[in-house]
């Protein structure tokens, strides 16, 4: 059955780097049955068979556009500490690789933060953070472009908060696998059957980020707070009749949003206002421009192990796998004032404030800290 080509537009400016695979995979998923328009953001980058950084709209619904971390975002949270010494409060991080067992660690005041049954029933890996560009930062406000809006978040410059970035571990994984074993990257048999599965995991990224903040706050010695900001990037939602397939895009309309830079540079709180002709989306993070093999070839010429634990603004990374310190080098991604600087010049987002890394988590360090930092095995 022929239908009308859908649309494809860029949000970025002639001098972003934005790869030519990324572009062509956009119209690869513009071709696919149904769908009417693919909004590619400023951080766009090739994917595995669809790329990232982008809102998809159709009329069928395609799991694999979502991908296997469905409920995959970034939540912020408000963090109370008089003094931030990040060498002091790097050796005091959970190890957040080691699950939170219901009956093993019962006792555990992160519980807390759970009100209700665990999304899907889904215990295993709950409170930890996952691999890949996933985090934990301890970050300080830096500067405050919106002091009004950034007061009504209760922040202001020099403020703590917490950045927690990961999603629906194993359980995502599993629905898309279970999809494709059935129907490759076919579209949903059966949509609603889909989308309750899919709204399980959401909900479980969601309340893993308060788990993850509950058990660094125990830690560190603040009490727990709920998010000010929380945002899903990779997930499908039903609006004005037809599907909105998000991959590494968060919602954007009229939301706040905390669009991760790197583990050595500021990352961005903005205030979204994207319509339609961009998916209501907004970029979620610097994005790659290095494939991880290239980023591991090349940081290791590049960097020494001790240069990407101590980052070029003073903050201290917490990786006990030398592998993934380079693959997650901040020269692995593109810059991300030329991202947020897309945004805006397309009037998508305003920046309203950023964050500056103290601390980043990224997978425990046991035994590898450098001379005068101790780790902890656990909280």
């Amino acid at each position: 059955m022929s239908q009308q080509q859908a649309t494809v537009t860029v949000f970025a400016s002639p001098t972003s780097w934005i790869e030519s695979d990324a572009v062509a995979q956009c119209h690869q998923v513009a071709a696919l049955d149904g769908m009417m328009h693919v909004a590619a953001m400023p951080d766009l980058h090739p994917g595995k068979g669809a790329p990232i950084g982008a809102a998809m709209t159709s009329t069928v619904l395609y799991p694999f556009l979502v991908g296997s971390d469905i409920g995959c975002g970034i939540a912020v949270f408000p963090v109370r500490l008089k003094r931030a010494v990040p060498e002091k409060l790097a050796s005091r991080f959970p190890d957040l690789d080691r699950a939170l067992d219901p009956e093993r660690d019962a006792g555990d005041p992160a519980w807390d933060v759970v009100k209700d049954e665990i999304p899907a029933g889904h215990v295993e890996g709950l409170g930890t953070v996952g691999r890949g560009n996933h985090f934990v930062e301890l970050a300080r406000i830096g500067t405050v472009f919106e002091p009004g809006h950034a007061s009504r978040l209760g922040l202001d410059a020099g403020d703590l908060v917490l950045v927690v970035h990961s999603g629906s571990r194993g359980l995502g994984e599993r629905i898309l696998r279970e999809h494709t074993e059935v129907h490759g990257a076919g579209p949903a048999a059966d949509p609603a059957a889909y989308l309750a599965r899919h709204d399980d995991a959401v909900r479980w990224g969601s309340l893993n980020r308060r788990l993850l903040a509950a058990r660094v706050a125990h830690a560190l010695g603040f009490e727990p707070a709920e998010p000010i900001v929380d945002q899903c990037h990779n997930l499908v939602e039903v609006r004005d009749g037809a599907y909105l397939h998000r991959k590494g895009a968060a919602p954007g309309d009229g939301r706040d949003v905390l669009i991760a830079g790197t583990r050595g540079t500021p990352s961005y709180l903005v205030a979204g206002h994207a319509g339609p002709e961009a998916g209501h989306s907004v970029a979620h993070g610097a994005g790659r421009k290095m494939s991880r093999a290239d980023a591991l070839r090349r940081g290791k010429a590049k960097h020494t192990v001790e240069e990407l634990r101590r980052t070029p603004v003073g903050s201290l990374v917490v990786c006990g796998d030398r592998q993934l310190l380079f693959e997650e080098a901040p020269t692995a991604y593109k810059r991300i004032e030329q991202v947020i600087a897309d945004l805006a010049d397309h009037g998508l987002a305003t920046p309203v404030a950023t964050t500056i890394p103290l601390v980043t988590y990224k997978t425990a360090d046991l035994g590898s800290a450098p001379r005068g930092r101790r780790r902890r095995g656990q909280a």
